[in-house]
């Protein structure tokens, strides 16, 4: 991001405006699905894979990280796509198929009715949003930036607000729910009824993408004919660095969504117990992004980086140590509300960084790569790794450590980041 002076006109901001609805109402429908999964997974669990033992939570799990085995693909089709064929036609088409899989989910019968096919036709419809959200984060973030002439961090920061929206409202739906339904309701409509929320957004963002033009940046490059193979060749080391960057922004969103069915399965807290705090935490996100946003466009994005991985590494263990010697809704909210605090302040800044890490004909490639195998391998298998981890060695505060090795990652490549290829 140059420190130069650009002007920008009312049309430049008005451009800019539209640019964030159009691409926060489909970032909004992919964390929502994706955190709403989570967050009643013992629901689905019973809908699904009915049974007790810990076979059915691995399986409930692993239909949750499905999605992210998928997301390298979809990452590497749709940034191609981006790249060549431009950030509008590559978002319609993810929020064509995020659509597409909750609509599927919304009307599925469950195990008690098809069997095991219930269990296959989830995990199709868990594939399609995969490769969608493969592609969602590094197009819409290229969409921002391309489409902002000043403030481009502030404005690539409402991809993490939207994000705390999502938290807010998968939270607030999912503790309604829980708290004022029986077991047997929310196992027969309750949970349609929530996923069917998102239906809502799909078709309405659909809508204003579509009607939205190309980015000027986008334009006025000549595209390459092989973008994935240029990122390799020419910009390999950047897209490990943006690998490890990513490493604590989706941990501290997946720990979130874990911590309902940790609380409960390990310290009998109530299952609505959770619920109260990422609400909280969604809050802190969805306000504290766009001023942290602004910060990193005077101070640079590294600057508000370096800080939050560093005290996240700090805190990890302690946190959750505090959590299991001290088990209460109030320790567990305050947990979540930390956790959240260190997302805004890592997250917010971390799109502005990406897109300004690669050249807008490798941009949407490079993004959805580093973006989706980071997702993959250090969140979304996170809740997996972590229940296993925990019945195998029955050391509860297991997420702890987890959560500050990812912080060191993430601060190893923020460093390098700064040091070796020179961003602010």
């Amino acid at each position: 991001m140059s420190n130069s002076p650009v002007t920008e006109s009312t049309a430049d901001r008005a451009r800019a405006r539209k640019a964030v609805l159009a691409a926060s109402l489909g970032n909004a429908l992919e964390w929502y699905d994706i955190i709403l999964f989570a967050f009643l997974a013992s629901t689905i669990q019973a809908v699904f894979y009915p049974g007790k033992d810990f076979a059915s939570v691995l399986m409930t799990w692993a239909t949750f990280g499905i999605t992210f085995v998928v997301r390298p693909l979809g990452a590497v089709l749709i940034g191609n796509y981006s790249d060549r064929h431009g950030r509008k036609a590559a978002l319609s088409l993810t929020i064509g198929l995020m659509t597409l899989g909750v609509f599927i989910i919304v009307v599925l019968p469950g195990a008690n009715v098809l069997g095991i096919w219930a269990a296959v036709i989830l995990a199709v419809a868990r594939i399609i949003q995969g490769i969608s959200a493969g592609g969602e984060f590094g197009s819409a973030t290229a969409f921002l930036t391309e489409n902002a002439k000043r403030g481009k961090a502030f404005y690539a920061s409402f991809q993490v607000a939207t994000q705390g929206v999502s938290l807010i409202l998968a939270a607030g739906i999912a503790w309604l729910l829980t708290s004022t339904l029986s077991t047997e309701a929310m196992q027969s409509w309750g949970w349609r009824l929530a996923f069917a929320f998102g239906l809502l957004i799909g078709p309405v963002g659909w809508y204003i993408r579509t009607k939205m033009s190309d980015t000027p940046e986008f334009e006025a490059a000549t595209p390459v004919q092989a973008p994935v193979a240029t990122l390799l060749k020419e910009h390999f080391g950047r897209l490990v660095s943006a690998f490890f960057i990513i490493a604590m922004a989706t941990i501290s969103f997946y720990l979130i969504t874990y911590l309902p069915s940790y609380s409960r399965a390990n310290l009998g807290l109530p299952a609505w117990a959770a619920f109260p705090g990422a609400v909280v935490a969604g809050v802190v996100v969805l306000i504290g992004s766009p001023f942290v946003g602004l910060l990193a466009d005077k101070v640079g994005p590294t600057r508000v980086m370096l800080p939050a991985t560093i005290v996240g590494v700090i805190i990890g263990w302690p946190m959750f140590q505090l959590l299991t010697n001290s088990p209460s809704v109030l320790i567990l909210t305050l947990c979540e509300v930390l956790v959240g605090i260190l997302c805004c302040f890592y997250f917010a800044p971390m799109p502005a960084l990406l897109s300004d890490f690669f050249p807008v004909t490798v941009r949407g490639s490079g993004m959805t790569i580093a973006y989706a195998f980071g997702v993959a391998i250090f969140g979304g298998f996170a809740p997996l790794i972590l229940a296993s981890l925990i019945n195998a060695t029955k050391v509860l505060t297991v997420p702890g450590f987890y959560y500050a090795a990812m912080c060191v990652l993430s601060l190893i490549g923020v460093i390098a980041a700064r040091k070796v290829f020179a961003q602010r």
